[in-house]
């Protein structure tokens, strides 16, 4: 069902607060702007489907009911980019939420598995993705393009009850209870315009002082893409930002240099950037970041990480789930190297599957050795 007016849509929202499980999906365009910009709300409350136009239908909040309902579970699949826009649009997240893709991850399927490999490889249905390219701020739309977008949820419900099933099967719903809750709370979609530096294309280059500039540049960046609404690029590029704090510019000749920058950056905007530089570079030691990227050669690091992927295997093996699925390289680099926050491997299903154990292994606590053609892990006694 096509609803393009307020009163069906109410109407419709209405009928969802009696559903067991309510499937949501967006289709929005970001090309030209920071913030998504919503083109359609696909929704199926069971199995009453609806597409619905955001151009036409303006007010969300008939929803609110069905978003705070426990009673009413939340499908997405791949549900994080459609979160955002929901908070974004209505001011709030709908919980609790279980998403497919995320799901399939811990039932052994790819990572980032696509909606309609999943449908095929768990319902054996084919869908015709035909529409991925759609300009979908354009209207009218198509019959193709609305059967496109209400296939999204259609078969969300029925995806939901196989793999819950599964999942009660081997024990590991729970597994999946950290990731559901976090993509629920606003918090996680807040953005620390302090941290993005960290994010720029090629920052490896960069020395720790020249760091300390870029944080400052691409925090300012930031700001001002979602003050005018704009990519972040379509402000300075990643590439200039890393560029512009290698070359540790103090000059506007110095910032234009760097390709692109007299056309991107006017000269009252150029200043702002180049006093951020200079007092980064001119701040003290203690105050400059520390790079999250390993060196080329470093042999402790190497050797732990050798260690922490024979762990991984063999837990991938026993699990069922695909190894660079279960832990990235890395994820498994950054904790060689004593990160402990921001790592996927330390959070949720896969610390409980091997990420605990990683740090105990580093710890000294557990020792691997052979037995055999197995890798065998033993606790180390205490001392004391």
């Amino acid at each position: 069902m096509y609803i393009a007016d307020q009163e069906s849509f109410d109407a419709f929202a209405a009928r969802a607060r009696e559903a067991r499980v309510l499937a949501i999906d967006t289709e929005f365009l970001r090309e030209s702007t920071y913030y998504p910009q919503l083109c359609l709300l696909q929704l199926s409350a069971d199995d009453d489907v609806a597409v619905v136009d955001p151009f036409e239908v303006r007010d969300f909040s008939a929803l609110e009911p069905s978003f705070t309902d426990e009673g009413i579970v939340k499908l997405f699949h791949a549900g994080g980019q459609d979160l955002e826009i929901l908070l974004h649009v209505m001011g709030m997240l709908p919980r609790p939420i279980f998403d497919t893709q995320i799901a399939a991850a811990v039932l052994g399927h790819t990572q980032q598995i696509g909606l309609a490999s999943l449908v095929q490889a768990e319902l054996g249905v084919s869908l015709r993705k035909m529409e991925s390219f759609t300009d979908w701020s354009q209207r009218p739309l198509s019959e193709s393009q609305l059967r496109y977008a209400a296939e999204d949820v259609i078969y969300l419900p029925q995806l939901y009850e196989k793999m819950h099933a599964k999942l009660v099967e081997k024990n590991r719903l729970g597994w999946l209870d950290r990731e559901f809750a976090e993509l629920s709370d606003p918090a996680h979609f807040q953005v620390d315009e302090r941290a993005r530096y960290r994010r720029l294309r090629r920052v490896g280059q960069l020395s720790r002082r020249q760091l300390a500039a870029a944080r400052e540049v691409a925090a300012w960046r930031e700001l001002e893409a979602q003050r005018r609404d704009i990519p972040r690029k379509w402000v300075v590029t990643d590439e200039q930002v890393v560029e512009a704090c290698k070359r540790e510019a103090r000059t506007l000749n110095d910032l234009y240099m760097v390709r692109g920058m007299r056309e991107k950056l006017p000269v009252r905007d150029a200043r702002a950037v180049l006093e951020l530089i200079a007092s980064a570079l001119d701040s003290p030691p203690d105050s400059w970041p520390e790079s999250d990227r390993p060196g080329r050669s470093e042999p402790n690091v190497d050797l732990a990480i050798d260690l922490m992927t024979a762990l991984v295997r063999l837990r991938s093996r026993e699990s069922g789930i695909a190894m660079p699925t279960l832990a990235s390289h890395d994820d498994l680099a950054r904790i060689a190297r004593g990160y402990r926050k921001g790592v996927d491997l330390l959070r949720g299903w896969r610390r409980s599957i091997v990420g605990e154990e990683l740090l105990e292994l580093l710890d000294g606590r557990i020792r691997l050795s052979m037995k055999g053609n197995e890798l065998v892990v033993e606790r180390v006694a205490d001392e004391g």
